[in-house]
């Protein structure tokens, strides 16, 4: 009888360092493909209302879920949570079975800061006030200016 062999998928080599475009950033530490899964975002699952919420600190780790559940990476997270938004990202964030996956949707070169577009959604209309609130500094050139979801 022919021995059956566990294929291991090989986890993406990614770095955290300072980045220039907020405070920590994700880095790739190889050549990462198009389609390839780099990392889940994992924390504790709280409820909306049990998530951490500065009112000084508008810029959170927190990660809702379709579920109404929300990831808090300050308890059991890991690097993913570094992973900065932009407008014009070189991977996406997604959901699968209750949790988050960070796909590259492009090639990657080492070196290279990976981003994905936050997509935030608010529970307030979209002011003037709330966009600089969540101002986005990636620089792409398709830069909406905001790390809000703008509906067209």
């Amino acid at each position: 009888m022919a021995k059956k062999t566990r294929v291991q998928q090989r986890s993406m080599q990614i770095e955290v360092r300072e980045s220039g475009v907020h405070g920590r950033g994700v880095y790739a530490a190889q050549f990462i493909p198009k389609g390839a899964r780099i990392i889940e975002y994992t924390g504790e699952r709280v409820a909306w209302e049990d998530a951490p919420d500065d009112v000084n600190n508008p810029h959170t780790f927190n990660f809702g879920l379709e579920n109404g559940a929300v990831i808090n990476p300050e308890v059991g997270g890991n690097d993913a949570r570094w992973i900065n938004h932009s407008c014009d990202p070189n991977c996406e964030a997604i959901e699968e079975d209750d949790r988050i996956f960070i796909d590259a949707i492009r090639d990657i070169q080492p070196g290279e800061e990976l981003f994905y577009d936050y997509h935030m959604e608010l529970d307030e209309p979209i002011t003037e006030s709330a966009r600089r609130k969540f101002a986005c500094h990636c620089g792409a050139v398709s830069c909406r200016g905001t790390m809000i979801e703008i509906e067209d």
